[in-house]
This record gives C-alpha cells, structure tokens and sequence, in this order.
C-alpha cells in the first residue's frame, strides 16, 4: 500500500480534487495538501518571506481521508505537507484534476504542474491530472482509473513528472489514448492585453485578452487534445 499526497492549484474543495481523491483511494493512505483557494497560474513559486499557515479541514467530503488547506502556493503545499504534514514522506504525489488542460507551453504556468514537479524534485512518484475547463466530466470519468493505474507503475525518473490530459466533450466524442505524447511548443492562445483604462498620470490597467491558437504539432500532447484524445506523456524539468 502507497502513502499518496494529493493537491492542485484550484482549491482543497474543488470538484476535480475531490474526484481525484475518491479514485486514489483504493491505492493506499491518502492525505490531501491543498491551496485553501484558487492559485492558479502560480507556476513553481513558493514562500520565502512569510509564514505558511496550514489548518486542518474536518469537512472534507471523502472519508478516510486526513485533509489540510495551505495558505500558501500549490509548490508551498507539496514542500510543507512532505515535511511537515505527514508522518512520513509520500511515496507518491497526484495534481489535480485541474480545471482547464496544462499541456503545451502552459505548463510554464501552470500551478498543477509546479506541484507535481516540487513532488518529483522531493523524490516523490508525481502524477499530473487535468481536464477540458467545462462542466461535463464523461471522459475523465471513464478512463481515470485505468490511466492512474498505469501511472503508479510508471517508471520515472528525478525531475520528471507524468502528465495526463483529458479532452472536451461527452465519452461518445473521446477517439482514445495517446501515450508518450512530447510537449507542443505552441499554446492554447496566444497572449496579448487590452487596456482597460487609462489614468490621468499615464497609467494604464490591462486585462489578458487571449486569442485561441491551438495547433499542435504531429506526436504533441496539444495536437492530441484538439483532435479529440486523452494525452499522456512524460514532462521533463531537469536538462
């Protein structure tokens, strides 16, 4: 039996957590480290100069479960659960189920991904989990289990972290399962700002105004996402 850390950056009371932490159940021990609210897009930070408060959640919905929120970022989560939370360090560290896919140059961004790669870096078995940002949850349903049974055997090394990501769209709509998918370097939309206001002393304020620009290249985990299938593959943070 595993000793397994779940966390992610949306939130310890977020639909897709709670999912992921009622499939990782039947694997071992589960203790939950979770941003007390949403961080996402925090990337890798962590807290230097601060103080990280960590309380426990008894309202948690999955029994059997020790459950604790995290003032701090999804990487702050990680580093104080392993070291400070749980009795002993995790064998294994789940991200997820992120609302909103981190694939593609996102994953630079991405909180669910810092998570998991601080989980590797601490020795951990890391997983990553992420899925369409909608409301129907067919496909992630369907094949969670199977594709986290297939993780925790997974052979990885330091640095890397496995990365699952589900597509849009009803269990009907799914075409399958793409393994080793390579990290596209293009991206979901391309970034640029409208200004929202400008001050009388020149300031402006600003707003991301994203353009949808997903196309992946061949063999990619985004050209996989938009053309209807699961992506898996192994992300590498050490060169």
């Amino acid at each position: 039996m595993k000793r397994i850390m779940v966390t992610n950056d949306d939130g310890i009371m977020s639909d897709g957590l709670i999912r992921l932490v009622a499939a990782v159940k039947k694997y071992g021990e589960v203790w939950v480290v979770a941003p007390e609210s949403e961080r996402s897009a925090f990337s890798h930070c962590i807290t230097l100069r601060e103080s990280i408060e960590v309380r426990p959640r008894t309202d948690f919905p999955i029994e059997g479960v020790k459950a604790f929120e995290c003032s701090g970022s999804p990487a702050d989560c990680v580093r104080v659960g392993g070291l400070n939370v749980l009795p002993e360090r995790p064998d294994v560290l789940v991200s997820g189920i992120n609302y909103g896919y981190n694939a593609a140059t996102d994953i630079q961004y991405s909180g669910t991904l810092g998570a998991a790669f601080e989980g590797s870096f601490q020795g951990y078995h890391a997983i990553a989990v992420s899925e369409a940002a909608d409301d129907c949850h067919e496909i992630a349903d369907h094949y969670l289990e199977q594709l986290l049974d297939e993780a925790m055997e997974k052979r990885l090394d330091y640095g890397q972290v496995y990365n699952i990501n589900f597509p849009k769209g009803k269990l009907s709509e799914c075409k399958g399962v793409l393994y080793d998918r390579k990290v596209s370097r293009g991206m979901f939309y391309t970034d640029r700002y409208k200004q929202t206001r400008e001050r009388d002393d020149g300031t402006m304020e600003l707003m991301v105004d994203g353009r949808w620009t997903a196309v992946g290249e061949e063999g990619t985990d985004l050209a996989a996402i938009v053309d209807g299938y699961i992506s898996v593959g192994i992300v590498n943070n050490v060169s």
